[in-house]
């Protein structure tokens, strides 16, 4: 049957646009165009300015032959580079694949073959991890080096100089909008459950749709200034290098995260937001007294990975800041729910009101669908806040897929939703609380780190028989990882040692920091019991 409001009204260029979020730069480059952008160290810029230097990004990128379905690498701390490339790289059609700076050689290497890498723009403080990966690279990379000011270290790999590779476009290109918002336009590595890390791409509707997400959920303002304390690699920032944009707000770059700069910057700067891994605000509230200045005014602070401790979110709280707790991954453009206040909480004590932030929380307004479930026969479990389930999410805030991988995506995506690995329940108010995570993940620093991939090195040792990692609550870092090893007859290493073997292997987040010598518990069939260690390590 037709539809008769069809008739006669076809969708064309008057009435249709692709969502990108290409759109938020050129209007705060109108509207705010001698506002501040950017802040990084003693150098400013304005939106106007930072409109000219994305476009040449993108013409001097499209005079070296890239664009739509190409990938660009970019190894930086968060300084404006790499916020320009939040840009620069999609105005050319192709896909930004912001790479993890904790990240080893042999990692990054892998990185830029399967992603098929055609340029790479390069902090030079990263120069010797850099250097050792594309020595096992199989494709030629265009190198570009990132010489900031803020470093004074690094060997120069490259072609040419991010500045004057600028130079080399023109200030007036015209981005190639997406013809569709399905469009790619991120690619982000997630090491997943197996160590072998996995491709997540993003499209432009849903990088558009979650950055505007952000301003609902965290009820923002125009004009906020946001500190980058969260690393802009992890998930493109939780897409706050679009949403910020799209307010026209300041963005203050923060290179070295420490307790110091922070304070300094809130006070310097104005800053009002930020986001922040639990070990953030731990940060926070144990600096010194000499790290610490007086609040010009409350802070927001949005916080997610491992689930923040109530008396993290309290203390939070006592020295100004206001926390919003939110949960998401990688496969869903980052935070996608969000512990949403509710008027009656504030009548509530201190205590109650900093458990009840603790929980996850419900949907994102841009997420369709979000619930607790079997994950065989997708049905609900009760609002009981004891009956446990998978997390399960849908809708257009949910990744295209992993590239390169349609087993791993159809898994995913098993019966219409998205499997998020994580095992939760559901309150009686309809706020859910993660409980466990069915993949053995651990979330150190908002980091995740795959157990599996220390125990493929562990199980390297010569004298190492059996090995099991689990997650370890730690103060800091929020979980750290922790290794129960089991020794081959008349073997004898110390925990040092095993430590020290691992370095050589592993990025140093990703080695144990703890390492205890047992029998490792069974089931009946020989696999290995995490549950029983993770409750051991929870006594160490």
């Amino acid at each position: 049957m037709s539809d008769r409001f069809e008739t006669g009204l076809p969708q064309q260029s008057t009435n249709y646009t692709p969502l990108s979020p290409i759109s938020f730069l050129s209007r705060s480059a109108s509207v705010y165009k001698h506002g501040t952008s950017l802040i990084h160290g003693e150098r400013r810029w304005t939106w106007a300015e930072t409109y000219i230097r994305c476009r040449r990004l993108a013409s001097a990128l499209s005079k070296r032959g890239i664009g739509k379905g190409d990938t660009v690498s970019v190894m930086a701390s968060n300084i404006p580079a790499l916020f320009e490339a939040h840009f620069g790289v999609l105005m050319t059609g192709a896909v930004l694949n912001a790479l993890n700076i904790r990240l080893e050689a042999k990692t990054l290497s892998y990185i830029f073959d399967h992603a098929e890498t055609k340029v790479l723009l390069t902090d030079r403080e990263f120069s010797s991890v850099i250097k050792q990966a594309l020595s096992k690279v199989n494709r030629n990379i265009l190198v570009i080096d990132i010489d900031d000011p803020e470093i004074e270290f690094g060997e120069f790999l490259g072609e040419t100089e991010y500045e004057s590779f600028l130079q080399e476009g023109d200030p007036e290109f015209e981005a190639v909008l997406p013809q569709d918002d399905w469009q790619s336009v991120s690619l982000n590595y997630t090491s997943g459950t197996t160590g072998k890390p996995k491709g997540v791409v993003y499209h432009s509707r849903g990088a558009y749709l979650l950055a505007t997400g952000n301003v609902l959920a965290w009820e923002m303002p125009h004009r906020p200034v946001y500190l980058w304390t969260l690393p802009m690699f992890h998930c493109n920032g939780w897409c706050f290098p679009w949403t910020v944009t799209m307010l026209g707000g300041t963005h203050v770059c923060l290179r070295k995260v420490t307790a110091k700069n922070i304070y300094d910057s809130i006070s310097d700067y104005g800053v009002t937001h930020l986001c922040g891994a639990p070990v953030v605000m731990n940060m926070i509230c144990n600096a010194s007294q000499e790290e610490r200045r007086e609040l010009p005014h409350k802070v927001e602070i949005m916080t997610a990975a491992a689930p923040p401790p109530p008396t993290v979110i309290a203390g939070m709280e006592e020295v100004g800041f206001n926390v919003t707790h939110v949960y998401g991954l990688t496969e869903v453009y980052g935070p996608a729910v969000v512990c949403q206040w509710q008027e009656e909480w504030a009548e509530k004590d201190k205590t109650e009101q900093a458990q009840l932030k603790g929980r996850q929380g419900v949907r994102y307004h841009m997420l369709d669908g979000l619930k607790v479930a079997d994950p065989e026969t997708l049905e609900s479990v009760p609002e009981d806040g004891t009956t446990m389930g998978e997390v399960l999410m849908q809708g257009n805030i949910v990744m295209k897929g992993y590239f390169k991988n349609p087993e791993g995506t159809e898994q995913a995506f098993a019966g219409g939703w998205f499997h998020s690995g994580d095992l939760g329940v559901v309150h009686p108010d309809g706020y859910i609380e993660l409980k466990d995570r069915s993949k053995d993940i651990i979330i150190s620093g908002g980091e995740n780190i795959s157990s599996v991939e220390i125990e493929n090195v562990l199980y390297q040792h010569p004298d190492i028989l059996e090995a099991a990692v689990v997650a370890r609550p730690d103060n800091k870092w929020g979980e750290t990882p922790c290794a129960f090893i089991v020794l081959k007859p008349y073997a004898a290493i110390h925990e040092k040692e095993v430590i020290e073997f691992c370095r050589s292997k592993l990025a140093g987040f990703k080695l144990p920091k703890k390492v205890v010598f047992s029998e490792l518990p069974k089931t009946s069939t020989g696999k290995i019991r995490k549950s029983v260690l993770r409750e051991q390590a929870k006594k160490i």
